[in-house]
């Protein structure tokens, strides 16, 4: 069966996921690419090094995020949404957005001190020597949800 999540069925799948994709685009070139993230008051708070992404998600910030839960090719659950970009450049929101993606992936992470550049590490030395991290939001518009299942 095909269907249409809900609201609160959107905002789980949201909440329940580690990894997303943003696709961003400027000047007609398109760019998608996986990002590991959190939710929180209708927005996804993110990390990146400079980049492709950053630049252009600075130059045109109207982005569109997805993520999905895939379970088997008929049973899954897609968020597709649009939204704007927003560098977080206040230090205290920036240290507490960064608390907050660290927190929800830091249960995925095998090896801390392999993850320097996530923010992720055993010693904070190691943090930032080298990257500089942009911390951002995508402050969500509208979003529609899809799934399929057996039952």
């Amino acid at each position: 069966m095909l269907g249409k999540l809900n609201h609160t069925q959107i905002e789980r799948l949201l909440n329940e996921q580690v990894v997303g994709r943003i696709a961003c685009q400027r000047q007609g070139e398109l760019y998608l690419v996986p990002i590991n993230y959190v939710y929180r008051d209708g927005c996804i708070y993110a990390h990146s090094g400079e980049g492709k992404k950053i630049r252009m998600m600075r130059e045109n910030p109207k982005v569109c995020f997805a993520v999905d839960d895939i379970r088997s090719v008929f049973n899954w659950q897609s968020v597709v949404a649009q939204g704007t970009f927003e560098e977080i450049t206040d230090i205290e929101e920036k240290q507490q957005a960064l608390q907050g993606i660290i927190h929800r992936i830091m249960p995925l992470v095998t090896k801390p001190e392999g993850h320097p550049s996530h923010g992720i590490t055993e010693k904070e030395s190691d943090v930032g020597t080298n990257v500089e991290l942009v911390i951002y939001r995508i402050r969500l518009g509208e979003t529609s949800g899809r799934f399929e299942s057996a039952e």
